[in-house]
């Protein structure tokens, strides 16, 4: 396994942000696309058990770690993601105004996440990295291809980017924890291909379930829509690719990809973030 190469600059810390986004999420805020904005509703309604199982990966390890700076990111991580899980999880109970069936598609991801949980403490950890990992892809996506993005309000955007930055700025914890105490490559890389199936596999299964709610479930246009966003042009998913399989390197390291100058630009666009320089974001 890679030595740390976290930068020495990168700090994490929690910043203590809500969002009010009721009323965006009783439309189809993505561009007015149907598929577009499943998709993203989709990933929402893995994120607030995900990052529980987040923290307590990582939190199983804390007291064995001896390195100062990464036990300060280790706090700041598990206070970041402790937000994260509780804004989307508001963000997933505003989407029952559209009548999805949210208890439905929460319990059949809960039921995958409780058998998670029953692994061992090498093995989540391992499978918390895999999925660190998916975020800063997702996230480098969400802030480089401008597609990624078109036609989503001032005030979605804010959330989806204030997450997006933060999944960047602690990519490297968790990983740098597994290397500290496990260091085992045969099992980081086996555990990858289960977390990219299982998550690949519940963000369609939730797209299709609200894309049945809006009755579009069997239509071929919103399928050739949603298809050509992800994997043809702009082909957000296809694009990443390269990055999202660079896990597989024995020399891996999550900061081998230096988007340090994607955080640096947010703090100066959100103003030190002001309360008042997110749209509909207030300080907690």
């Amino acid at each position: 396994m890679t030595a740390n190469q976290t930068p020495a600059d990168v700090h994490v810390h929690p910043r203590h942000l809500k969002f009010e986004l009721h009323d965006e999420l009783a439309t189809l805020w993505h561009g007015n696309d149907v598929f577009k904005t499943a998709f993203f509703n989709a990933m929402s309604l893995q994120f607030p058990d995900g990052e529980h199982l987040f923290i307590k990966s990582v939190r199983d390890f804390r007291d064995e770690i001896n390195d100062p700076e990464l036990l300060k990111n280790i706090k700041g991580f598990i206070g970041q993601e402790g937000i994260h899980s509780r804004e989307h999880a508001k963000y997933n109970e505003a989407l029952r105004q559209r009548g999805y069936d949210i208890d439905y598609m929460e319990k059949r991801f809960q039921k995958h996440m409780a058998f998670v949980g029953g692994l061992n403490r090498d093995r989540r950890l391992a499978g918390t990295c895999a999925a660190e990992h998916f975020t800063a892809v997702l996230a480098k996506a969400l802030l480089e291809i401008p597609e990624a993005m078109d036609g989503v309000s001032p005030e979605m955007q804010a959330l989806w980017k204030w997450h997006a930055i933060e999944e960047i700025e602690h990519k490297s914890v968790a990983f740098d924890v597994f290397v500290d105490r496990v260091g085992n490559h045969r099992m980081r890389t086996i555990i990858f291909f289960v977390v990219s199936y299982n998550f690949f596999k519940f963000t369609f299964l939730n797209t299709c379930s609200m894309l049945k709610t809006e009755g579009k479930l069997w239509d071929l246009k919103t399928w050739w829509g949603g298809m050509q966003f992800l994997w043809g042009r702009p082909g957000v998913i296809r694009k990443m690719m390269p990055h999202f399989l660079a896990y597989l390197k024995k020399d891996f390291h999550p900061w081998q990809e230096d988007n340090r100058q994607h955080i640096e630009a947010w703090k100066k666009t959100t103003a030190d973030l002001s309360p008042d320089s997110v749209p509909h974001a207030h300080s907690a």
